[in-house]
């Protein structure tokens, strides 16, 4: 699957599978939220973000309308991942059961919050919100946090 931003020429690669899979987690864990962390690389002209791999949290908390998760242990995990492979943490991802995938002003504080962290080497990082139900997954959306707005990709 490509997508890019309307705002800018970033394009975004995510496997089909890789998605059917994030799919499946979050309908698991229906009816509370649930998410995780997102991993991958930029192309060399860094016009293709390639998203590759997901994190799950070791500790979580989930309800029907919030999500908090931990970076418990998350660091050595991205350097070994790093230092495997290339990759690294690139952004979010999170279910809203029975919502939409429009993101709250706690959803973009989080990612400004992201974008802004001293230990993060990212400025773009991605957010992916899905809408779940009991046994679906209605939809999806993916953002681009840049210019200080969070940027849908179509």
């Amino acid at each position: 699957m490509k997508l890019a931003t309307k705002n800018t020429n970033l394009k975004l690669v995510v496997d089909s599978e890789l998605m059917n899979d994030i799919k499946e987690i979050g309908i698991e864990k229906y009816p509370n939220e649930f998410g995780g962390f997102l991993i991958g690389k930029y192309s060399n002209d860094l016009s293709t973000l390639f998203i590759t791999k997901f994190l799950l949290p070791r500790k979580y908390k989930g309800h029907p309308m919030s999500f908090e998760r931990s970076t418990d242990g998350l660091s050595k995990i991205l350097h070994d991942i790093f230092n495997s492979s290339q990759e690294y943490y690139v952004g979010e991802w999170h279910t809203h059961p029975n919502g939409s995938t429009s993101y709250s002003s706690t959803d973009y504080n989080a990612m400004k919050k992201i974008a802004e962290h001293e230990n993060v080497n990212i400025k773009n990082p991605i957010l992916l919100i899905l809408s779940i139900e009991a046994s679906v997954c209605n939809n999806f959306t993916f953002y681009c946090y840049e210019n200080d707005k969070l940027t849908p990709y179509a």
